[in-house]
């Protein structure tokens, strides 16, 4: 399931791509309904990530480190959560036996994990911002 964080990344991500120049993190907050405080800590995260730049100043804020075109689904979840996996071992950027697993090579669960894990990724990569503000995501399988 997706986390609120990870949902209020995306909120604010999306935001600053349907505005294409920078905001405060109170413009933000306010317009997309999430509690500032919070957000600053989402944003912190994903200027550690490289995905959004913050400018000091009097006509400072916050703004995409790139084209929205450029930066999909996959990139801010991960920033925020981590790998996409449902469980540890089908993972690929962070895998490690399941605490419980007897056997990873005889494991019935991990090749559907697998499975689903793929085709996440794969509709989440395949998914940037820009496409999400101009309301063209495929609706079929990638």
């Amino acid at each position: 399931m997706l986390s609120q964080k990870s949902r209020h990344a995306l909120h604010a991500m999306l935001f600053l791509a349907r505005r294409g120049a920078s905001a405060t993190a109170a413009e933000i907050a306010q317009s997309e309904n999430i509690p500032r405080k919070f957000l600053e800590q989402i944003l912190s995260q994903l200027r550690m990530r490289g995905l959004v730049v913050g400018k000091r100043g009097p006509s400072g804020g916050y703004v995409l480190s790139r084209d929205p075109a450029q930066i999909s689904f996959a990139e801010v979840l991960r920033a925020i959560d981590g790998p996409l996996a449902l469980a540890p071992c089908a993972s690929r950027t962070e895998y490690r036996p399941c605490p419980d697993c007897r056997s990873v090579e005889e494991c019935e669960i991990r090749p559907v994990l697998i499975a689903v894990r793929d085709a996440t990724a794969a509709r989440l990569e395949g998914t940037s911002l820009a496409q999400a503000v101009a309301h063209r995501v495929p609706l079929f399988p990638l």
